[in-house]
């Protein structure tokens, strides 16, 4: 963890270490600290759509200051604070910057194609992309490198990196050939849980180390990415061909697409973050930290 999240982490504990050991309370104690650290790793996107939703509601059409143009402050000012504050480190900001660079590419291609758009107001775009969409993709790369800390991530199994590498490598040149062939989607989600099928996530909230399929993992937060989605576009940040005449909640076909990029995102971060096996030892840990 960051020095922060680290004194954080020792609060904490202080206050909870005369919770009970057994029993429903202990449960239930494990529960609001699982809700609590997701809440935390959210801490980028969360930020980021509350600029987006604030934007909607109060910032005027006429202002002398684009509605893009705001969110693209907002996000930098975010970024800037995640980063001054220690609440990210220089491995996150490599991730960061993937993210930043692999969404930026797909939104140039994606909005050409008309598969969405945005609002043609303010300056800072390149083409017809506000330059804020990059900093929505990095919420997603932060939320997993912040996820993979905060729950100390083993895993049981995991595929060797050169293949889950092809495949989200496949999975992201699918986001651009299917406008010219045949879309793959189905038979890359077929691929996808016939390689991570056998994958276990371990992960440690309080006391207790739990476990959960990866493949659940995947589209529970793809799930909550559709979710998040659905506001966005509520709140104009971009709309989809057939919200243009008014707004209705976004295609659940969509969650196949975003399941996808959760393959993608995984692999990016194991570029920083290599999986790390269920037997790591507690010096691999501090290593880590």
């Amino acid at each position: 963890m960051t020095g922060t999240e680290r004194r954080v982490d020792r609060l904490a504990n202080r206050l909870l270490e005369r919770s009970p050991a057994t029993g429903w309370r202990a449960w239930l104690v494990e529960f609001l600290v699982f809700g609590l650290k997701q809440a935390w790793a959210c801490l980028f996107g969360a930020l980021m759509l509350v600029a987006i939703v604030a934007a909607r509601l109060w910032w005027p059409d006429d202002a002398g200051l684009a509605r893009n143009d705001l969110l693209v402050i907002a996000a930098v000012a975010i970024q800037v604070l995640m980063l001054v504050t220690r609440l990210e480190g220089g491995r996150e900001l490599w991730v960061i910057v993937l993210f930043h660079l692999v969404g930026t590419v797909m939104e140039l291609f994606k909005t050409q194609v008309g598969s969405w758009l945005y609002d043609d107001g303010g300056l800072l775009r390149l083409g017809g992309v506000p330059l804020f969409t990059g900093f929505m993709y990095a919420a997603v790369g932060s939320y997993m490198v912040r996820v993979y800390r905060l729950f100390d991530l083993r895993f049981d199994r995991y595929p060797r990196l050169w293949i889950t590498a092809l495949l989200a490598l496949a999975a992201y040149a699918n986001f651009f050939a299917h406008h010219y062939v045949l879309d793959a989607r189905w038979l890359l989600l077929a691929a996808v849980a016939v390689v991570y099928c056998r994958t276990w996530m371990h992960y440690r909230v309080f006391r207790h180390t739990l476990r959960m399929p990866v493949l659940l993992a995947f589209g529970l937060v793809a799930l909550f990415i559709w979710f998040a989605e659905n506001i966005a576009t509520w709140a104009g940040a971009w709309a989809y061909p057939d919200q243009v005449d008014g707004w209705h909640p976004v295609s659940w076909a969509k969650l196949v697409s975003w399941f996808l990029l959760m393959l993608i995102s995984v692999v990016l971060v194991t570029f920083v973050y290599p999986p790390r096996p269920l037997a790591s030892t507690a010096a691999d840990r501090r290593d880590h930290e």
